[in-house]
């Protein structure tokens, strides 16, 4: 009986092992799929100073055979936010991600901002990076008051 048993069991695991071995193959590759190609992968603001414009644009070109659809682009942290073309973009068009930093807060930036598409490379990952430092401390100058001056009231 445990011959029975353990020769079923067996049998069992053979059987899950090999259809799970069938179920991770990769599909072919469409050949005319689109491709996301970017003019660069990294923004690198330098140094700015806290309050400027934190606004950037990645441009990207479709250079597959088919149209090239965009998924929400997943930022890092909540000071990334972005925006992107919703309507597909046609073989050997191009268009831009724009990519908008919070610089509130001083310090260095390292953010990511992960681009899923339906093409050849599902996923690219954009990085923005600089350093924010502090405004100059504004002062403001004295007047000097005037001898004998009245103030004029309304």
């Amino acid at each position: 009986m445990q011959k029975i048993l353990l020769s079923v069991l067996f049998l069992m695991f053979a059987a899950f092992a090999a259809n799970a071995q069938v179920a991770t193959q990769q599909q072919p590759v469409n050949p005319n799929a689109p491709e996301i190609s970017f003019d660069k992968l990294v923004h690198d603001y330098g140094t700015i100073v806290q309050g400027s414009d934190g606004g950037c644009e990645f441009k990207f070109t479709n250079t597959g055979k088919e149209p090239l659809i965009l998924s929400k682009p997943i930022t890092s942290c909540g000071c990334t936010t972005s925006s992107w073309p919703q309507e597909p973009i046609l073989p050997g068009k191009s268009d831009v991600i724009k990519v908008n930093y919070n610089t509130n807060n001083i310090g260095p930036v390292n953010k990511t901002v992960t681009v899923n598409s339906n093409g050849k490379t599902a996923t690219v990952r954009l990085t923005i990076k600089g350093t924010v430092v502090a405004k100059p401390a504004t002062t403001t100058p004295e007047k000097p008051n005037e001898q004998g001056a009245t103030p004029v009231s309304k």
